[in-house]
């Protein structure tokens, strides 16, 4: 039987109930999900935190992708970081026992994509030129600075997860 392969998300159509200036943050987004999601079926939970020639672990691409989203979206909210966010950042890359499985990173990274859309879905076009700041030092961007980076950032990062777990599989 043949296997139906969908066009990219952003070649889908727009999204119900996103602002049109933000259809290609959701866009991105949905897209990481479907390849996140389909890269990481049946990867063995004994390689996750294996770093081939030194490159960031499966481990951390998965638990920087949803705390990326996470902190960047609280900057678009004109918030700052809570303790637990640092503490979570601060926990990037490293395993905490054997607590954490390929599931348990993914089905994290599902909510915390979930959450972003729902944060596009309430952000009205209006604010995106509003100035926003980044860290401690308040850094200057803007919402949509913020969020077109968190897309961006989540795209890269797929594509570095991709071929680090290309290697570990050995293909």
């Amino acid at each position: 039987m043949e296997q139906t392969t969908l066009p990219e998300v952003w070649l889908r159509g727009a999204l119900p109930d996103i602002p049109p200036l933000l259809q290609p943050v959701a866009h991105a987004l949905l897209q990481a999900r479907e390849e996140v999601n389909a890269l990481m079926n049946d990867f063995p939970d004994v390689l996750i935190w294996n770093r081939p020639s030194g490159v960031a672990s499966v481990g951390f691409h998965l638990q920087h992708l949803t705390g990326v989203l996470d902190r960047l979206f609280t900057y678009a909210r004109g918030k700052s970081l809570t303790t637990d966010q640092l503490a979570r950042l601060s926990e990037e890359g490293h395993p905490t026992g054997d607590t954490l499985t390929v599931d348990i990173l993914l089905n994290r990274f599902n909510r915390q994509v979930d959450t972003a859309l729902n944060q596009l879905r309430t952000t009205s076009e209006s604010t995106l030129t509003e100035p926003r700041g980044v860290g401690r030092a308040q850094l200057p961007s803007t919402v949509l600075g913020l969020l077109f980076h968190a897309a961006e950032h989540t795209q890269r990062h797929v594509g570095q997860l991709l071929v680090t777990a290309r290697i570990l599989r050995g293909y």
